[in-house]
C-alpha cells in the first residue's frame, strides 16, 4: 500500500476536534494574519488554509454573523464587490477557465465555520479534477500558500479594490 503523508493537515484535524475554540475569521479580522490578501472597510479576503485549488479565497465580513439574511446592506454590497474583484484578480494572476463561488450556511450544508459566514471563490481549470482527489482523498497543489498570498496581495494592491488598512 502506498502512503501519502500530509503532516500540514494535523493542525486542521486537531483543531476540528476541539469544541471550544475561537472564531478563525474573527481572529483573522483583528490580527495581521498572513493569509489575508486584502482588507476592505467591512469585509476581507483570506486564502483558504486547506484549499481545493491554488488561489482558493474566502470573502468574509469582519462582523461575526452566520447567515446571509443577517448582513447589513453595506456588508452585503461590499462582499459582492469583493467577489467581483476576486474574480478579476484571480483571472489576472492565474488565468483560470472558470470559478466556483458559494456559501455553506449551517452544518447540514457543509459549513466548516458554523457561525461566521464566508463566500468561497475557487478558481477552476479544464481538467483540474484528477484521480488522486477521488481515489486518494488528497489534493495536489503546485504552489505553496505563502507564494499564493504574496501574488494575490500584490494583485489586489495594484487594482486598488475597496482598500482599507
Amino acid at each position: 500500500m502506498d502512503r501519502l503523508w500530509t503532516p500540514w493537515r494535523l493542525e486542521y484535524v486537531t483543531e476540528a476536534s476541539t469544541e471550544a475554540r475561537a472564531c478563525i475569521f474573527c481572529d483573522a479580522a483583528r490580527d495581521q494574519d498572513s493569509l489575508v490578501v486584502h482588507r476592505a472597510a467591512l469585509t476581507f479576503v483570506i486564502l483558504n488554509k486547506f484549499p481545493y485549488n491554488n488561489g482558493h479565497l474566502m470573502i468574509v465580513p469582519k462582523r461575526h454573523v452566520g447567515w446571509l439574511a443577517d448582513l447589513e446592506r453595506d456588508e452585503l454590497s461590499e462582499l459582492m464587490s469583493l467577489a467581483q474583484a476576486s474574480e478579476r484578480v484571480l483571472t489576472g494572476v492565474y488565468r483560470p477557465h472558470g470559478f466556483n463561488m458559494g456559501l455553506n450556511l449551517g452544518k447540514p450544508a457543509g459549513a466548516g465555520v458554523l457561525d461566521h459566514l464566508h463566500l468561497h471563490v475557487v478558481p477552476r481549470w479544464n481538467g483540474d479534477t484528477n484521480f488522486i482527489s477521488v481515489v486518494g482523498e488528497v489534493r495536489v497543489l503546485p504552489e505553496e500558500l505563502p507564494i499564493t498570498a504574496a501574488k494575490l496581495k500584490a494583485a489586489f494592491g495594484t487594482h486598488g479594490f475597496l482598500s482599507h488598512h
